[in-house]
């Protein structure tokens, strides 16, 4: 057996020798060492052997099988180079021609604005927080103070897959879901796509995106609010924005507010954008009801916080001054291109 393999290893480095090109090469490897080669044939031979013969022909094998192995490597190499030399004799390339034209995309509108608001927050100390889109309405509505009665439960306005299972109205059910797990402080924000059962038209959408935040302390007031959001309004839209409250009712806040933020066009003064009244209306905010800590498993004697939500897609329209929301979500590229 060891002179058959001493003749194998002769003809084989003979014939890779002689090879002409890769493919003959790889036939040769093949021949030899593939799963029905003569090498491998071999192999399964041994089992005829004596104990004492065994792991003196194994030893051979492997030995047969790295050489080869090695020789097959530099063939490859050696006709991987031939060919590249002959592409470069053969070939011509104008580099005076004009390269072709490649589009690059860019940043979505809608996700340029929660990048830029999840950088703001992040270097205001807050964590970004997820949760489910398909909710349970006990997230949804219950635990954030809003009754069975409530109108905004009601089949026109919220998407029922069950008589407990919704999609998400507004990104406040994960505030729902953090308080209960986590122990205060909180310190977050919620980015997210929501869903309400409206018609689509220049400023509506059965799906836009919200993004809402949250903060629980102990001695967090409505003064602390005001500051986080005029730091807010002034990071996402400019220095000079000013930032006014007005009164308002939410279920899940109280005292509850809207928040205007003065015209980034027109500074106050009063133009297309802002509709002549020099303020646009950015978010709806106010301090975390005491049911809403209470539902959630927060002492309202020892904490308190404050909440605020606002549509992404409001802040993009008033950002780059698009006056149809339908534009957002057409992906025509020569609108999308310009931003």
């Amino acid at each position: 057996m060891q002179d058959q393999l001493e003749e194998i290893r002769k003809k084989a480095k003979e014939e890779i020798k002689n090879a002409q090109d890769a493919k003959q090469l790889d036939e040769v490897r093949v021949k030899y060492l593939g799963k029905k080669g003569e090498l491998t044939a071999v192999l399964r031979g041994m089992g005829g052997l004596s104990p004492e013969e065994r792991p003196v022909v194994g030893s051979l094998v492997n030995q047969i099988r790295d050489e080869l192995e090695m020789l097959i490597e530099a063939g490859e190499k050696h006709f991987a180079n031939l060919e590249i030399e002959k592409k470069l004799k053969t070939e011509n390339i104008d580099i005076t021609m004009p390269s072709k034209k490649v589009s690059l995309g860019s940043i979505h509108p809608i996700t340029q604005i929660v990048n830029d608001v999840k950088e703001i927050f992040i270097g205001m100390g807050y964590e970004i927080a997820d949760g489910p889109e398909v909710e349970l309405a006990t997230y949804n509505f219950d635990k954030l103070n809003t009754p069975p009665d409530h109108p905004a439960r009601d089949m026109q306005d919220t998407f029922y897959i069950t008589d407990d299972i919704v999609l998400r109205s507004q990104t406040s059910p994960v505030q729902a879901r953090v308080m209960e797990t986590t122990k205060p402080p909180i310190k977050i924000i919620c980015p997210g796509a929501v869903y309400r059962s409206d018609s689509v038209d220049a400023t509506h959408s059965p799906v836009f995106h919200q993004i809402e935040g949250l903060v629980i302390d102990k001695h967090i007031s409505m003064a602390d609010l005001k500051g986080t959001l005029a730091m807010f309004a002034k990071k996402c839209l400019g220095e000079k924005t000013r930032i006014r409250f007005r009164p308002h009712h939410f279920p899940f806040t109280e005292p509850s507010a809207e928040a205007d933020v003065s015209c980034f066009v027109c500074g106050g003064k009063g133009c297309r954008v802002c509709k002549g009244e020099g303020w646009i209306e950015l978010l709806g905010c106010g301090m975390v009801h005491p049911n809403v800590l209470r539902n959630c498993g927060i002492n309202p004697e020892e904490y308190t916080g404050f909440a605020f939500g606002f549509g992404v897609e409001r802040i993009a329209m008033a950002k780059f001054g698009i006056d149809d929301m339908r534009l957002l979500y057409e992906n025509d590229i020569r609108f999308l291109k310009q931003f």
